[in-house]
């Protein structure tokens, strides 16, 4: 089939008014796709490509989806697909960190004997026996079984990082007040004639809770909400020097990304902080921040007569807000297993808004940066008054 395009334009102008073939969505992918293949889910096929390197007219063709995104796939029909952030977000939960322009996935579910799959009225989703499709659930499988050649581009892209590991200098500077982030127990005062029932102030909310509220496990990669640990329990050490046990079971990985290097890509992470991935137990901060540019600016003006002083400046100003998201995502990590913070209200504490208003302060951060650059590059002298 074939569609006019342009047609307001002039018949003779057969650049702008002209035929074009309909030929859809996987015909686009198989011509602009590098690699591609299909991952076996446990109830669902997920069909993969990796796209192009190419310039920027054809990634914004605008008769197809030229860049990353997801979507159900269903009788040869697309459901819903997202583009754009919410693409890239949901690229990110399958473990597509950096270079989520350039991939697609296609999850196909698969129908059991007993299930059915349908479309709702609108046609826009598709219904697993009457509920919707198990987009978590598909996401922690797929970073399982993540495929060798997305896992290149992810390495060739984050090659391309201009990254420095604050983490060593982090860990020494907190490990002297590690014991603040090992919370204690929460206990609510009881009213007058109240009675405190034992199990409502378990960890996680009483045994069989299943009403939907607080103390309920929900689905975040497994994990549920009396699991309790820092982020950074394998330096924890005992008073007989040994090590202490790692709970969480995952060091905390921090990464910086940007526009320039292609780590980062428009519209994701946009003036915000950082994000943060707790199946990965993951943060990307994000270089491109105004807050963290804006410090850097200051401090490369205050120092513009040290020659080569803008790399220390950028490397301790990244380093302190580091430690300070660091530091949130620790104390979240001890409010785990809180009755009192269960886990969509842990979630919420560590969005991305959240994560940049915890940066928003500057005094202490600028008098932490402020020291450390007179320890690299010498102490300004004041103006004589």
């Amino acid at each position: 089939m074939k569609a006019r395009e342009g047609w307001k334009n002039p018949r003779e102008d057969e650049d702008r008014n002209l035929l074009r073939l309909v030929s859809g969505q996987e015909a686009y992918l198989q011509a602009h796709c590098e690699k591609s293949g299909t991952v076996e889910l446990a109830d669902a096929l997920a069909h993969w490509w990796t796209l192009k390197d190419e310039p920027a007219l054809t990634q914004k063709a605008s008769f197809a989806a030229s860049s990353g995104h997801v979507a159900a796939l269903f009788q040869d029909e697309l459901y819903e697909m997202v583009m754009g952030r919410t693409g890239v977000a949901r690229l990110q939960h399958f473990g597509v960190i950096f270079g989520t322009n350039r991939v697609v996935v296609y999850v196909e579910p698969l129908k059991d004997s007993e299930g059915t799959i349908e479309s709702n009225t609108a046609r826009t989703h598709l219904l697993r026996n009457n509920e919707p499709l198990p987009w978590a659930q598909w996401a922690e499988e797929f970073r399982a079984l993540m495929p060798d050649e997305i896992k290149v581009l992810m390495e060739e892209v984050a090659a391309g990082i201009s990254y420095s590991d604050y983490g060593q200098s982090i860990r020494r500077r907190l490990n002297p007040i590690v014991d603040l982030f090992e919370l204690s127990r929460y206990r609510p005062i009881p009213k007058p004639g109240v009675f405190l029932n034992d199990d409502s102030m378990m960890s996680g909310g009483p045994p069989g809770a299943s009403d939907g509220k607080r103390g309920v496990a929900t689905g975040t990669g497994g994990r549920s909400s009396n699991s309790a640990g820092s982020v950074y329990s394998p330096f924890l050490t005992t008073e007989d020097g040994t090590q202490g046990e790692d709970i969480s079971g995952v060091e905390l990985e921090c990464k910086w990304v940007s526009l320039e290097d292609g780590t980062r890509i428009e519209g994701d992470m946009e003036d915000r902080a950082g994000k943060y991935f707790v199946e990965q137990n993951l943060l990307l901060l994000n270089r491109d921040f105004r807050v963290f540019k804006d410090m850097v600016d200051r401090w490369c003006t205050k120092y513009s007569h040290a020659p080569g002083s803008n790399t220390v400046v950028r490397g301790i100003v990244e380093e302190w807000f580091e430690q300070t998201l660091v530091e949130v995502i620790m104390g979240l990590q001890s409010l785990k297993g809180s009755i009192e913070w269960d886990i969509a209200q842990i979630a919420k504490a560590s969005s991305e808004e959240a994560l940049t208003t915890a940066v928003m302060p500057r005094y202490h951060t600028d008098v932490a940066i402020k020291r450390s650059l007179g320890a690299k590059l010498g102490t300004l002298k004041q103006p004589a008054s």
